[in-house]
């Protein structure tokens, strides 16, 4: 008999930063918002997306401090607060967004790295190249051009992976007769040259349990940066899967489509929670499902053959998560195209990615 091909789940991403993806989301949360500078906020949210049975997480992140319109005038740091979550999720995927402009190459690497000892292999970067003027001045910096920002967001990337290639997967010895932790000759100089910065090495963190980190990258910057998963982006739904068919023809070797999210939810019609939300301030996005869960079964499932899977941006958390949680999940489930992610897999493991021989090694 011919043997089945492996089948491979679609994957179901969450982004989980503040009360929601939509401006006024805090004017619909369920909590102080001075609950979102405290542990016990992520340690509800990382929590019920982990028991629901998501892929992956994303965390926001950003230098600019808030205007003070969105309720909320600061934020944790997206590496802390996937860090924070690491300990307490057990097959949810961790991945924070992090700068690549205005942050030093070497300090993303090395805690990147330690996010995927902690989380044991579940942890991912999504590269963020945003060019504000008010980043660049946070650290004494002018903005960059468009051509100059998507040749250094490449260029820190190809820093990292090669730092995280610094340290061979047996550099570790522990030779107790000899006294010797380290083999020497398993360490590594990075030695990549930028055009605009360069990093000598070795890294201080052993090579991640992963080999290298999954990187999520937005479509505008592949093929410059070297991403494993494409987040393809489109100003519809109907346009999400030609868009991630061609982000596959670009090279990418996984894509996530991004839709924002407003379920019917407490007794209320989605379209009507969407303009409550509006009348404060409006929401400026790309494509949009505003409707009920079986509705978004549907769509996602019509989008599942053309794409990976899909990034959630839900509306108001305190409100839409419970229902993608108790309905939309359990209904992709049904479905067949999606399984929930097996605890003790690396987020490798979960996007089908393979691990990465190292460099120096394989040299």
């Amino acid at each position: 008999m011919p043997s089945k091909p492996d089948f491979r789940s679609r994957v179901v991403a969450l982004e989980l930063d503040g009360d929601g993806a939509h401006p006024a989301a805090w004017r619909k949360a369920l909590h102080d918002p001075q609950a979102l500078l405290g542990g016990q906020r992520i340690r509800e949210t990382v929590q019920a997306a982990d028991i629901a049975g998501f892929h992956l997480a994303t965390f926001k992140d950003s230098r600019v401090v808030d205007d003070g319109t969105s309720g909320v005038p600061t934020r944790i740091d997206a590496v802390q607060r996937a860090a924070f979550a690491a300990p307490i999720t057990r097959s949810l995927g961790l991945v924070p967004e992090v700068g690549t402009l205005f942050t030093e190459p070497f300090h993303v690497a090395t805690q990147l790295a330690s996010l995927d000892y902690s989380s044991q292999g579940r942890a991912g970067w999504l590269v963020n190249a945003d060019n504000f003027v008010e980043e660049a001045r946070s650290v004494g910096r002018a903005p960059l051009s468009r051509e100059e920002t998507a040749s250094e967001a490449a260029d820190v990337v190809q820093a990292n992976r090669r730092l995280w290639d610094s340290w061979e997967d047996d550099a570790v010895i522990r030779d107790v007769a000899t006294g010797r932790y380290l083999d020497r000759d398993k360490l590594h100089y990075a030695n990549f040259e930028g055009e605009r910065f360069s990093v000598k090495g070795p890294s201080i963190i052993p090579r991640p349990l992963q080999g290298q980190l999954v990187v999520f990258a937005p479509t505008e910057l592949i093929p410059a940066v070297e991403a494993d998963v494409a987040l393809v982006s489109a100003d519809s739904s109907d346009e999400l899967a030609q868009a991630a068919q061609a982000a596959t023809a670009s090279g990418a070797q996984r894509t996530l489509v991004e839709l924002d999210v407003v379920l019917d939810a407490r007794g209320q019609r989605a379209a009507e929670r969407l303009a409550e939300l509006d009348a404060h301030e409006q929401w400026v996005g790309g494509a949009r499902y505003v409707g009920d869960a079986r509705g978004l079964v549907e769509l996602l499932t019509a989008l599942f053959a053309a794409t990976d899977g899909v990034r959630l941006r839900p509306a108001v958390l305190d409100i839409d998560l419970p229902e993608l949680a108790y309905k939309v999940l359990p209904g992709l489930h049904e479905s067949g195209l999606v399984t929930p992610p097996t605890p003790g897999t690396t987020l490798r493991e979960t996007l089908h990615l393979p691990r990465p021989v190292n460099r120096y090694a394989a040299a």
